[in-house]
């Protein structure tokens, strides 16, 4: 595998965005969970993270392609899909399958994640519901965003260059793969313990 032409501009630029968008949420995530435990206030990090990927980022790629499409589209945003489009050359046309899934992302998640902050700052009782079900959608996102391109042979997918394939492709989709699930083994065990509880709450009093 080649290792590129290294770091450009517009390169340069995503990943500076990415990380301003990262530290943005982290921010705001530990600031609301100020009151929280550790895990908590990490699920809060990763929620403020993730709200403003896919409602900043995300959200302006669905506006740009039903302008028309990235490769023809100019600004800041657009070059920054551009860049990703050079390892994945779907988004720079108005491809239906990821098209649909960024609207699902933008709309769904986004909306769960800001919904998800506020249940675990505020101790609802619907937290692990929500959690659960944005988890399962982030991973269906991704699930569906690259599965029909693996059975086609991934033609689309530039795996030659080592930035493109390890850091564009490998590293940013999986965050999204390992902390959803990582977050659903915290639902699967918080809820274990409830059932517990109540189960023991139920034998003494009977």
């Amino acid at each position: 595998m080649g290792v590129g032409p290294g770091l450009g501009t517009a390169a340069g630029g995503s990943l500076l965005l990415c990380a301003a968008l990262g530290a943005a949420g982290c921010a705001l995530g530990l600031r609301l969970g100020r009151a929280r435990g550790a895990a908590d206030r990490a699920a809060l990090a990763w929620l403020g993270c993730d709200a403003l990927v896919h409602c900043a980022l995300e959200g302006s790629f669905v506006y740009l392609s039903f302008m028309g499409n990235i490769a023809d589209s100019d600004g800041f945003i657009a070059s920054l899909w551009k860049e990703y489009g050079k390892a994945d050359a779907r988004w720079l046309h108005f491809d239906p399958t990821i098209v649909s899934v960024e609207i699902l992302t933008v709309v769904l998640d986004g909306c769960l994640a800001l919904v998800l902050m506020y249940a675990i700052v505020r101790e609802k009782y619907y937290r692990h519901f929500i959690q659960i079900t944005l988890c399962v959608c982030e991973l269906y996102g991704g699930w569906m965003t690259f599965s029909p391109e693996w059975l086609m042979g991934s033609p689309n997918l530039s795996t030659d260059n080592w930035l493109y394939f390890w850091v564009y492709l490998v590293f940013f989709n999986s965050v999204w793969v390992l902390i959803p699930g990582l977050l659903l083994w915290q639902s699967w065990l918080e809820l274990k313990k409830m059932y517990h509880k109540g189960t023991s709450l139920e034998k003494k009093f009977q």
